[in-house]
C-alpha cells in the first residue's frame, strides 16, 4: 500500500503496472508484475517497458533499503541499462536483485568518501521462482549513488 502511494505521486507509470513487492531484505528483494490488461501487447506477452520498469524498481528498492538504514540523504540515478530477452512473457514475471551485499557496501563507500559510486547490478526476470535457471530476460544496470548530505 505503502509503495502504491509513493509511486503514484511520484511516478504514477510504476503504479500503473501494479507491481508487488514479493520480498525485501539486505540481501535479495523479489517482485511481480502482474500480465493484464495494463501490461499486456497485442501479441499477448508484456510490453517491453513493464520489463524496464520492473528492473529498474527491483534494483531501486534494494538501493533505498540500504540508504535508509544510514539515514543519509544519499541520491540514486541509474547510469545505464542493458537488456537480454530470451523468450515472450505470457504470464506473471518476477524480477529479482540478488546484489543486496553489494549494493550495502557501495553505498558505505559513498557515504565515506563523499565521492560518485558506479555499481553494476544484475536483474533476472522469470515466470515463477522456481525457473530461475530458465529467465525470461536479463538486466545490468550501472547504479549510481552518491552522498549529499552535507552538500
Amino acid at each position: 500500500m505503502k509503495l502504491r502511494m509513493v509511486t503514484w505521486w511520484q511516478i504514477p507509470v510504476i503504479c500503473y503496472c501494479r507491481p508487488q513487492i514479493i520480498h525485501l531484505d539486505d540481501e535479495y528483494c523479489t517482485l511481480r508484475i502482474p500480465l493484464n490488461w495494463r501490461t499486456r501487447n497485442h501479441v499477448q506477452s508484456m510490453y517491453i517497458s513493464v520489463f524496464t520498469v520492473g528492473a529498474d524498481l527491483t534494483g531501486w528498492l534494494l538501493t533505498l533499503s540500504s540508504i535508509r538504514k544510514r539515514k543519509r540523504k544519499v541520491v540514486l540515478i541509474f547510469k545505464d541499462f542493458h537488456a537480454n530477452f530470451f523468450k515472450r512473457a505470457e504470464q506473471d514475471v518476477i524480477f529479482i536483485c540478488r546484489d543486496g551485499a553489494a549494493i550495502d557496501h557501495a553505498v558505505q563507500q559513498a557515504v565515506d568518501k563523499g565521492e560518485r559510486i558506479n555499481l553494476p547490478i544484475n536483474i533476472t526476470a522469470m515466470l515463477s521462482q522456481d525457473t530461475e535457471d530458465d529467465p525470461v530476460a536479463n538486466f545490468r544496470l550501472t547504479l549510481s549513488i552518491k552522498d549529499r548530505t552535507n552538500a
